[in-house]
């Protein structure tokens, strides 16, 4: 997601302004106590210009992944924060696999609508709070998403993708590139910058399973983990 918004920034601003952001973000350090999480940056959520980076940040790397992972999925799967859809049309032509996303914003579901993904596998909803049967998909999965949670958040959201899975639930998002816990960040987002083995406690308190595997993302501070999770 980081990697995206600089890629935005870089065509918006001027060269010198650019750099003054990269120095900036460089400069960037958690809060003195690692777990002092604050508070989601919602409102983005409901920023067209947010919307326009959804389109196209994970090409090239996560979105590659996640195709790999779901090529011989069949069943139910459920996008986590699915945004405005890209990932469920990615997916689309998966035999045998019926995708539906959740977000908290309608803008983006109402995108998600736009770009021909059904409106009745799509809902507006909270992920620490999902409206789901218990076991009502085969797999999960969540992008860039739930780093942005409050640890309280990532606490909920594990449980409700474990409530709602039956066989797999897959998250990807940054781990430290420094493997130390360097709690909440603020750059143009909040998010925890924490290392894989913060992130395997967390998973496990839902799944009995939790396997790392590298993500070809990263940036400056941060490298592509993929939590492949189950029960």
């Amino acid at each position: 997601m980081a990697s995206a918004l600089r890629a935005l920034a870089r065509d918006l601003c001027p060269p010198l302004l650019w750099r003054g952001l990269r120095e900036l973000r460089a400069r960037v350090r958690p809060h003195q106590q690692a777990g002092v999480d604050g508070k989601q940056d919602l409102a983005l959520y409901w920023d067209p210009e947010m919307a326009a980076v959804l389109e196209t940040w994970g090409q090239g790397n996560a979105w590659n992944e996640i195709q790999f992972l779901m090529s011989q999925a069949s069943g139910k799967a459920l996008d986590i924060a699915c945004g405005t859809g890209t990932v469920i049309g990615l997916l689309a032509d998966v035999p045998g696999l019926e995708v539906h996303g959740c977000d908290i914003s309608d803008l983006l579901i109402g995108k998600a609508v736009e770009r021909g993904i059904p409106a009745d596998r799509l809902k507006v909803c909270d992920a620490t709070q999902l409206p789901y049967a218990d076991g009502s998909f085969d797999y999960s999965y969540s992008i860039g998403s739930l780093e942005h949670f409050t640890e309280e958040g990532i606490g909920k959201f594990v449980a409700e993708a474990a409530r709602v899975t039956r066989a797999g639930s897959f998250h990807m998002m940054p781990t430290s590139r420094s493997g130390r816990d360097e709690g909440w960040m603020k750059t143009y987002q909040s998010f925890h910058n924490c290392s894989p083995a913060w992130w395997v406690s967390h998973f496990r308190k839902g799944f009995g399973r939790v396997r790392v595997l590298d993500s070809t993302w990263n940036d400056r501070i941060s490298v592509g983990k993929w939590f492949i999770c189950s029960h």
